[in-house]
C-alpha cells in the first residue's frame, strides 16, 4: 500500500490512539517482532501534552559538531525536500558526526518555517534549543529527541532519502510514523486502515478489563480468565 492509499480518514482516526494502543494493534498482525518497530526510551517526547503525531517521514543525516566552514551548509535543499514531501510530513533527522550530545538541529526560527511546510513533528537522536520557543511560535509541532542545548553549533544537512536509524527504530522515507508521550513507532502501510479498526478492539478489550478490577466482588480467579491462564 502506498502513502496515496492510505486516506485522510485513516491518519484523522489514528491520531484517536495512544501509541501504546496502535502498538497493540500492530502486533496483532505479527508483521514484525514485539521488539522492533519502536523507538527506545532514549528518545522522548519533548511536548508530551500535545495531541498524538501522524505523519509521513522525510529522512536525513546531519551534523553541527564539525567546525567546517568549506562544507555545504544545504538547508536550501531540506526546504525543498519539504515543500514536495507528502504531508503531513515529519522530518527524521539521524546525527552524524563524533559528538552527538553536543547536536543541535532545531531552533524555534526553522522550526516555524517547517510548521509553515506541513511538517507536524521532528525526530532526532540529536538535541534542539529555543524550546518555549518553539512552543509559543510552532504550536502543536511535536518534537522527539533525547534533549536540548543551547547552541546551534556548525550546522549542516548532509544526504536526504536516505534509510536512517534514530535511537534503534529504523526509518526510511515515507514511512507512516506515529507517536506521542509512550513514544514512536512506525505503522505498516499495508495495515494502516486494519490497524485503526484492531485499536478500537483493543480498547474495548481493555475497556472490559478495567471494569473487572472495578468491581466490588472483584476475584483473582476472573483476573486469571480474563488473562487466559
Amino acid at each position: 500500500m502506498t502513502q496515496e492509499s492510505i486516506t485522510p480518514g485513516t491518519l484523522n482516526a489514528l491520531r484517536r490512539f495512544d501509541s501504546a494502543t496502535v502498538s497493540n494493534a500492530v502486533e496483532h498482525f505479527k508483521v514484525r517482532d514485539q521488539v522492533t518497530g519502536y523507538a527506545s526510551m532514549e528518545l522522548r517526547s519533548q511536548f508530551p501534552d500535545y495531541e498524538t503525531m501522524v505523519g509521513y517521514a522525510v529522512t536525513c543525516t546531519a551534523d553541527t559538531t564539525a567546525n567546517n566552514d568549506d562544507r555545504p551548509k544545504r538547508l536550501g535543499d531540506l526546504l525543498d525536500h519539504l515543500r514536495s514531501a507528502p504531508k503531513p510530513a515529519v522530518l527524521v533527522i539521524q546525527y552524524q558526526g563524533s559528538d552527538r550530545l553536543r547536536s543541535c538541529f532545531i531552533g524555534d526560527m526553522l522550526a516555524k518555517a517547517m510548521h509553515k511546510l506541513g511538517v507536524v513533528g521532528i525526530v532526532t537522536d540529536g538535541g534542539f534549543r529555543d524550546k518555549k520557543g518553539i512552543e509559543k511560535r510552532a504550536p502543536n509541532l511535536q518534537i522527539f529527541s533525547p534533549g536540548t542545548v543551547v547552541s546551534h553549533g556548525h550546522g549542516a544537512f548532509l544526504d536526504f532519502g536516505i534509510p536512517v536509524s534514530v535511537c534503534g527504530l529504523a526509518i526510511v522515507a515515507g514511512d507512516l510514523l506515529h507517536g506521542d508521550a509512550n513514544g514512536l513507532l512506525t505503522i505498516p502501510h499495508a495495515i494502516a486502515a486494519d490497524v485503526v479498526d484492531r485499536a478500537n478492539d483493543v480498547v474495548e478489550q481493555e475497556q472490559k478489563y478495567f471494569e473487572l478490577l472495578d468491581r466490588d466482588d472483584f476475584q483473582v480467579d476472573n483476573l486469571k480468565q480474563a488473562f487466559g491462564i
